[in-house]
């Protein structure tokens, strides 16, 4: 019985301890008058006083014999859980409160200094548009650099977000925001650098894009998909971009033939590959892509049957060559049966 009362007691003085401390913390929160801060200390002093005597009374009882037994702390231990899961729940609805009000703010300050979770508080200053306060919590208390960068970029705080990506090492992203500053020297700086690790990693197409859609250098662009094209990188989607970008026909007519020229034959069947798109995209570029066609196949079919049947793909309306390409793949078939 003795046991139990000295638990009440405890437990009493331990929440009107919390208590207090809610309220000086509420005080601190919202900006309360000196004297209204300096009642709340007292009485937090007052409490503190009752507790301390408190806890000599259990040291006396420990003395003479009669500890707090188990079943007593595990009781003590329940209520405080419950205290703590009730006060919690009542900060979630504060801050859920001043959400609905769209006052994002005092909802941060809610998550931050009362629940502890600074990330929360951060993601609510973003959601409110607080950029510049959320980068702070991100970089400050949760080391997080690329939520900061993104709020900083948000904030339009262009060169505070520039510093923190060059330190994640996002070039592209570094060249982006140059270029928003309309920094094009040190944009196209970073620019390069993305263009030389996407060629280190033969991905040309993608280093032909940063040069044509970032740094408008269109004729760089073709250069690296010619030299993807001639050093066998990603041959046949070098080669595939290099001809989309041509928008003069005639000059395009002109590539497909040169190209052709210096095309080894090992490499043939790729560059037949790669006209058959040519072949549809105009008339004109029909009578070129076609005639390249019959001399690839002519040079190929010798050990490589099969390639027989690209010659639809040049003849889409001529039924005459569809059964030309049946009967001569019929005789094939009884020639190696005999």
């Amino acid at each position: 019985m003795n046991r139990q009362k000295f638990t009440d007691k405890f437990m009493a003085a331990f929440f009107i301890l919390v208590i207090i401390k809610i309220i000086g913390i509420f005080a601190q929160l919202f900006h309360q008058s000196f004297w209204s801060v300096l009642g709340t200390l007292a009485i937090f002093a007052i409490v503190a006083f009752i507790i301390f005597i408190v806890l000599l009374r259990l040291e006396d009882k420990e003395k003479t014999g009669n500890p707090l037994g188990r079943k007593g702390g595990g009781g003590s231990s329940y209520v405080e859980t419950s205290l703590f899961d009730r006060i919690r729940n009542k900060y979630e609805d504060l801050a859920q409160k001043y959400l609905d009000e769209n006052d994002y703010k005092k909802a941060a300050k809610v998550y931050m200094n009362l629940l502890r979770d600074n990330y929360r508080g951060a993601k609510t200053l973003e959601e409110g548009g607080f950029y510049n306060e959320a980068a702070v919590i991100y970089l400050k208390k949760l080391k997080n650099k690329s939520e900061a960068a993104n709020c900083y970029e948000k904030a339009k705080q262009y060169r505070k977000a520039i510093d923190l990506y060059k330190e994640l090492e996002q070039k592209e992203k570094v060249g982006d925001l140059y270029r928003q500053i309309n920094d094009i020297k040190n944009a196209n700086t970073y620019y390069q650098m993305v263009v030389d690790d996407y060629v280190d990693n033969n991905q040309m197409v993608k280093g032909s894009l940063i040069y044509r859609k970032k740094m408008e250098m269109p004729d760089e662009a073709q250069k690296i998909l010619l030299k993807g094209w001639e050093e066998d990188r990603d041959a046949f989607n070098c080669l595939n971009n290099y001809f989309a970008n041509i928008f003069d026909v005639k000059k395009l007519d002109q590539q497909i033939q040169e190209l052709y020229k210096k095309t080894p034959s090992d490499k043939k069947v790729t560059y037949l590959e790669a006209i058959k798109y040519e072949f549809k995209k105009d008339p004109k570029l029909q009578n070129t892509t076609r005639n390249i066609a019959y001399e690839i196949i002519a040079e190929k079919v010798a050990t490589r049957s099969e390639i027989v049947n690209e010659l639809k793909h040049f003849n889409p309306d001529d039924e005459v060559i569809l059964k030309d390409i049946s009967r001569y793949k019929t005789g094939r078939n009884r020639m190696f049966r005999n």
